[in-house]
């Protein structure tokens, strides 16, 4: 385990741990940073993915740890921000046997850190890996119902998004409904599937794309247009939705950009942090990325607290509505952008923990 320099976060947060095995039973790469335990132990999901090297891997785990501290410290959680990576070399198909023994490894690399991190599915895991990993940790949420866990969070995920994303039209058009605005969904996994069906079922005039082009079957069933995905993002609508893997926000994509306003789950949307001045110069709302996909990681967190209802974890989860709103108010009034709104808000937080 090794300490890393300062991190890109305004107020120079370097990460805690970063701890990098070769998994004795698959031999695949596991990265996991811990970014910061100040307001608890670190959570946040595993991704499973394909990367050019395992450098590349290694500083996505770096990456997204940081962004989960953003993510639980804006939502209110008590919890700090963590991420495991289990590299793949491009064109790696994992066999069942070969995904079950990295789920052993990763388990074995989440016990070492002794509780810090707690680990649950994200790109490229389920609610099943994750019951193969607590086979050799506790230190793992979101298992299959059938185990007495609570299953993946998509669905809470996805509602807030939803949240977000309808008080984004309504600072933009001062309405809240998506009857009749044209939207595009850049990414139809578990969670741009289920805004995409949502969507459509409340009038929205869609457009949609995957990496997978077996997901045009769902594009036909919700009566959407189907474009290819390096063409999603020169689309003319309203909203433009980010719901695939991170840096979606290039330079170039922003100055192509055709729409009043970006909202979306994926993570780390901008490639680059100047891209939310580049954004707001050109006049297009973006509702921060680890505010707006926080509904899984606040469905994980309260599932394990004694005694809170699931009414009571959705009324959680919509309330992310209410903070991007908050959001653009802060940004609007104090002439910044919204991504240094919603980073103070979480910074707040992480700089007085005994008050959180």
């Amino acid at each position: 385990m090794s300490v890393l320099p300062a991190t890109t976060l305004p107020g120079d947060l370097p990460h805690e741990t970063l701890h990098v095995v070769k998994g004795r039973r698959s031999g695949l790469t596991i990265s996991i940073a811990v970014h910061s335990t100040i307001l608890g132990p670190a959570l946040g999901g595993c991704r499973v993915w394909t990367y050019d090297s395992w450098q590349e891997a290694v500083a996505d785990s770096l990456r997204l740890a940081e962004g989960m501290t953003l993510k639980n410290a804006a939502a209110g959680l008590n919890r700090g921000g963590g991420k495991a990576v289990v590299y793949l070399p491009r064109g790696t198909v994992l066999t069942p046997t070969e995904r079950f023994e990295a789920m052993l490894d990763l388990g074995d690399a989440v016990e070492t850190l002794g509780g810090s991190y707690m680990t649950a599915e994200d790109v490229g895991t389920s609610a099943e890996d994750m019951s193969v990993v607590a086979t050799r940790t506790a230190h793992v949420c979101g298992l299959p119902p059938s185990e007495g866990g609570v299953g993946e969070p998509s669905d809470a995920t996805a509602a807030g998004v939803y949240a977000g994303l309808q008080a984004t039209l309504d600072r933009v058009f001062g309405s809240r409904s998506v009857d009749g605005r044209r939207v595009t969904v850049l990414g139809l996994g578990h969670v741009g599937s289920l805004i995409a069906m949502r969507l459509a079922s409340e009038g929205a005039v869609l457009t949609v794309t995957d990496v997978n082009p077996a997901k045009r079957a769902l594009a036909d069933a919700l009566g959407a247009t189907w474009v290819e995905p390096e063409e999603a993002h020169r689309v003319e609508g309203d909203l433009f939705v980010p719901a695939g893997v991170g840096g979606a926000l290039t330079d170039r994509v922003i100055d192509e950009l055709r729409v009043a306003a970006v909202v979306g789950p994926a993570n780390n949307q901008l490639a680059k942090r100047d891209g939310a001045e580049r954004l707001s110069a050109r006049g297009i709302l973006w509702a921060p990325d680890f505010v707006v996909n926080a509904g899984g990681v606040i469905f994980l967190s309260m599932a394990g607290e004694p005694g809170v209802t699931a009414e009571a974890t959705q009324e959680r989860v919509e309330r992310i509505g209410d903070s991007v709103a908050e959001i653009f108010r802060v940004a609007d009034e104090r002439g910044v952008t919204t991504l240094q709104a919603a980073e103070e808000l979480a910074l707040g937080r992480l700089r007085e923990p005994a008050n959180a």
